[in-house]
């Protein structure tokens, strides 16, 4: 357990919140196919996992010289969310660790939010995070910058000294601890399942788990106890 006081909790969303980035990298690799772009699932994790779109096009039009038109965009987003309505689910055991928070909480996202409030709403999450969310359109620069967790932090009143970052990526471990916050990797979305017993896995962050069921017992000091023990 960390002795650092924590008085926010802040929650990326894709695989964090929401098992979501392995639909979302296979709809990706399937909308650029059909554009002649062809990438593979490594390719989306190695430079894709927690970027925010614009930057998926910056990256796209470098490496494969391609500009991609404003149909496309309408396209993948059209086939994501119908595959989300299919298939998306919450992260098994979020809910109850931020119902059981003893401490503020808020959401960081590099998801558009019209993405991020589907999402939310296909996973039963959304009454969790009303007034709380903060998307990479509202700043200029996206993970690996700090300014989206800066902003959330600001958002809610607390030094980001007294943060703790909960992410998957590694774009997103590099925002955090640029702006100052603690941070803690989750491994337990359906893209990261080969991860969590790597010896890189922590990828500078200070604790990494794969489960929520551990969560209180890496940091008891946020309230909850254990998920097995009946709340009080």
């Amino acid at each position: 357990m960390s002795s650092a006081k924590t008085d926010l909790v802040i929650f990326d969303c894709d695989g964090v919140l929401i098992d979501s980035e392995v639909i979302s990298a296979r709809m990706l690799v399937a909308e650029l196919a059909r554009r002649d772009v062809h990438i593979t699932m490594d390719y989306v994790a190695q430079h894709f996992l927690g970027r925010s779109y614009p930057v998926v096009l910056q990256q796209i039009r470098k490496e494969f010289g391609v500009d991609l038109p404003p149909e496309f965009e309408t396209a993948y987003r059209a086939s994501l969310l119908a595959a989300f309505d299919r298939e998306l689910l919450p992260i098994a055991g979020v809910r109850d660790v931020i119902e059981r928070l003893s401490t503020d909480y808020c959401l960081a996202t590099s998801s558009s939010p019209p993405r991020l409030a589907r999402s939310l709403e296909i996973t039963g999450l959304t009454d969790l995070f009303a007034g709380r969310t903060t998307t990479a359109s509202e700043v200029t620069h996206g993970k690996p910058a700090p300014d989206l967790f800066l902003l959330a932090a600001e958002k809610r009143g607390i030094s980001p000294d007294r943060c703790l970052v909960i992410e998957d990526s590694e774009n997103g471990i590099k925002a955090g601890l640029a702006a100052g916050m603690q941070v803690y990797r989750f491994t337990g979305g359906s893209h990261l399942k080969s991860l969590a017993l790597s010896s890189d896995a922590a990828a500078g962050a200070a604790q990494v788990f794969a489960s929520f069921d551990k969560f209180f017992q890496l940091r008891p000091d946020l309230g909850g106890g254990p998920l097995n023990e009946s709340t009080p």
